[in-house]
């Protein structure tokens, strides 16, 4: 699957299809990427199902008569997941009911989807775009947890010596995204806030590792990302951000994915999953210091970047809640309207609370 970097205008009106055609042909062709998966590790599963067609999951899983590979994604030098594979949580959990965890890393969301359309994928975490993207495309999967309400995860972000002051100055100006991510549908959300329409700007399609290079030597004027690229960018190169979504108020939940068939093969590894994940979160949430120094040591990243990120970030693990659920039709709704996806959505048809409900009860409930 080839990467578009073609410094060429692209509009709202054209990008998502065009990503859309792309990740159907990497279902057709399993075709792997170079966002696609290195596998590396070990890692349970999640899921449930909107329609309830599903049975409640049982109370706690029961060792797997032949061992059950898990495959789990992530992407980024921080978050929980992130952490989670550096101290081993899920190969400990997995380990004890006979299950074995491969990871898959990831540059991005859309990339996640077309590992799932492949089998090749059972768990990830992925922005709202991304989730609205691989139901479009007819991804056979669902959405089991809330971990974030995307407010604080996207920003962009200008270097140090950009005339730019304010929103509405993109407007003729190149933006480095990558398309199809949670931080392309903020990219459009922030415009349209600004009273700009999609072909107002230049959106160029960057990864993060083409996109910090480009905005330092000045080939893009501008960078839509997420963390902890935005303040290794401030803190590196002197960037500046124009605007965060908390900034503009911009409610975008992030979910923990999975893949169908692997969640009614094995509800007691989602939920196990689910756990597993929420002991993870619960401790780096709790415990900011040193989960820190763990990641400048994995991640080669400053400890003031990485302490900066972990205050600026709050993740959580929550059932899809009403007001989640509207947040993330919105933003359906939106790149419909802006005419990005081909067909109006119901986003509660992958939206599955089951085992997220399961995995909290276990737990006690939410601290």
């Amino acid at each position: 699957m080839k990467r578009n970097t073609l410094y060429t205008p692209l509009s709202v009106f054209s990008v998502l299809p065009a990503l859309l055609a792309i990740l159907l042909l990497g279902i057709l062709t399993a075709c792997s990427q170079a966002g696609s998966a290195a596998p590396a590790g070990a890692s349970p599963a999640a899921a449930q199902t909107a329609s309830a067609a599903e049975a409640s999951p049982p109370a706690s899983p029961a060792a797997a008569k032949d061992k059950v590979v898990v495959n789990i994604g992530v992407q980024g030098k921080t978050g929980i997941l992130v952490y989670a594979r550096e101290k081993g949580y899920f190969e400990k959990a997995f380990a004890a009911v006979g299950a074995e965890v491969k990871w898959n890393e990831f540059a991005s969301g859309p990339p996640h989807f077309e590992a799932l359309a492949a089998g090749r994928l059972d768990f990830g975490g992925t922005g709202g775009t991304p989730v609205v993207a691989g139901q479009v495309g007819g991804v056979d999967f669902r959405a089991i947890a809330v971990t974030s309400d995307g407010r604080k995860g996207n920003m962009i972000v200008i270097p140090k010596t950009s005339p730019i002051k304010e929103l509405k100055d993109l407007k003729g100006k190149k933006v480095a995204v990558a398309k199809g991510s949670s931080a392309y549908n903020f990219l459009y959300l922030a415009i349209d806030k600004a009273g700009l329409k999609g072909d107002d700007v230049k959106v160029i399609q960057l990864q993060p590792d083409e996109a910090r290079p480009a905005l330092d030597s000045g080939a893009v004027d501008a960078w839509s990302i997420w963390e902890p690229y935005a303040t290794t960018a401030v803190f590196q190169a002197g960037a500046k951000i124009l605007v965060s979504g908390e900034d503009l108020n911009i409610n975008a939940p992030g979910f923990l994915i999975a893949r169908t068939k692997f969640t009614h093969e094995h509800p007691d590894l989602t939920v196990l999953f689910l756990k597993t994940y929420e002991e993870a979160r619960r401790y780096y949430v709790a415990h900011q210091d040193e989960v820190a120094n763990e990641l400048v040591q994995t991640q080669k990243l400053d400890k003031q970047i990485i302490t900066t990120v972990l205050k600026n970030a709050d993740p959580i693990l929550s059932p899809t809640t009403p007001e989640f659920a509207k947040a993330h039709q919105e933003q359906a709704d939106f790149l419909y309207k802006a005419g990005a996806i081909n067909k109006q959505l119901d986003t509660s048809k992958v939206l599955d609370n089951t085992f997220v409900e399961q995995a909290l009860k276990e737990l006690g409930g939410q601290p």
